[in-house]
């Protein structure tokens, strides 16, 4: 199912543009569609425009279709005219067609989260039998659940990373404190420094789900959660953090868009790889260092791109010893264009951060990569 949707998508990603008003149409087309069960916004507007992202925008203008997002089997699609899309509503019988359905993209997705700071999330001190590890079935005890209740329900997460610019991410220990000298390693896939200077958030990656057994007493100062719901096989240990549990992370469709207007100019990074060392592709979730407060919303599509690098001039300086691939100017090297690298749209956005599935690409997608408007050049 992934791969129908992955293909479609990728081809709408492929030409993205600012909004126009007039809406090119591909040749050959025919005078009019009529809407068929299991057809999506993206397979009927990659199949007629050469900029099918665009079709939400193209819905808009037509006032009898209430629901710019939302097309049904029997619609009749006017294609009659180079610079005009008009609907005709059908039957209504059966259900709307949808853009990107969560459930053909959640199978990829993952359970993380990111937060302003760790320091005062509640956190595990020990489990049951003094055991090194827990899973499900097991007890976990923690500190720090103040007007916790009996039943209530909390997800175990882990702090796995700081998300920081120009250092895209540092590595936390099992205390969730920076790894000395984590971040340097980012330096080498990096062509050059960020002017962004923050820290943009700290990772969690979800481990369990429990509920809460038992309150403090006189006896004993910790909460006694029950352990149910184990993710991707990873256990719990002293050290790792709760967060309440959320009912809806992620949205039940996505509908790809071009970035906002307010992100013009701003240096994003991809910051990680999740679950990769440095490189990832196609299904993959990548990190960003752009979130909510930049102007990026869920359905956000960005392209991706490894930044030029500088060869030696071996025409001007044929004994020159410089690298071939610096990641810096200088003097006796020439610098080469950006290179795409892939397409990826963001599912889960945060303040200063964003996730985001790599939906379509030619070559691997690395740390350090610049994330651009989709139709960038």
């Amino acid at each position: 199912m992934f791969e129908k949707t992955r293909t479609v998508v990728a081809v709408a990603m492929l030409t993205v543009a600012t909004y126009a008003t007039a809406v090119e149409v591909n040749g050959g087309h025919p005078e009019t569609y009529v809407v068929q069960k299991g057809d999506t916004l993206w397979d009927i507007s990659a199949r007629f425009l050469k900029k099918p992202w665009l079709w939400p925008e193209i819905w808009q203008a037509n006032p009898q279709v209430k629901n710019p997002h939302l097309i049904y089997p029997g619609d009749v699609l006017s294609l009659a005219y180079l610079d005009r899309v008009v609907a005709q509503p059908g039957p209504r019988q059966e259900a709307p067609i949808n853009a990107i359905p969560l459930s053909q993209v959640e199978p990829f997705l993952k359970q993380l989260s990111v937060v302003d700071e760790i320091a005062s999330l509640p956190d595990v001190v020990g489990l049951e039998d003094n055991r090194l590890r827990a899973t499900t079935g097991q007890v976990a005890y923690v500190r720090g659940l103040d007007g916790a209740q009996v039943g209530q329900r909390w997800a175990v997460v882990r702090p796995t990373v700081r998300f920081s610019l120009p250092k895209p991410t540092e590595d936390l220990t099992a205390h969730g404190r920076v790894t000395p000298g984590s971040g340097n390693l980012w330096a080498n896939f990096v062509a050059e420094p960020s002017q962004r200077r923050e820290v943009l958030g700290y990772e969690l990656a979800q481990l369990n789900v429990g509920t809460v057994t038992k309150l403090p007493d006189g006896r004993s100062d910790v909460t006694t959660l029950s352990l149910q719901g184990r993710v991707d096989g990873r256990e719990v240990r002293a050290g790792d953090r709760l967060v309440p549990v959320e009912a809806t992370p992620y949205d039940l469709q996505f509908v790809p868009h071009a970035p906002a207007a307010q992100t013009e100019g701003l240096d994003m990074r991809v910051l990680a790889v999740t679950d990769m060392y440095l490189s990832g592709g196609p299904r993959d979730v990548i990190a960003i260092s752009a979130g909510s407060a930049n102007g990026i919303d869920n359905g956000t599509v960005v392209s991706l791109w490894r930044q030029g690098r500088h060869v030696a001039d071996r025409k001007k300086y044929p004994g020159s010893s410089r690298m071939d691939d610096s990641l810096t100017d200088g003097a006796g090297r020439i610098s080469l264009p950006d290179e795409y690298a892939a397409h990826a749209m963001v599912f889960r956005t945060f303040d200063k951060v964003s996730y985001a599935l790599v939906m379509q690409g030619v070559k691997p997608v690395l740390v350090g990569y610049s994330a651009k408007h989709p139709d960038a050049q």
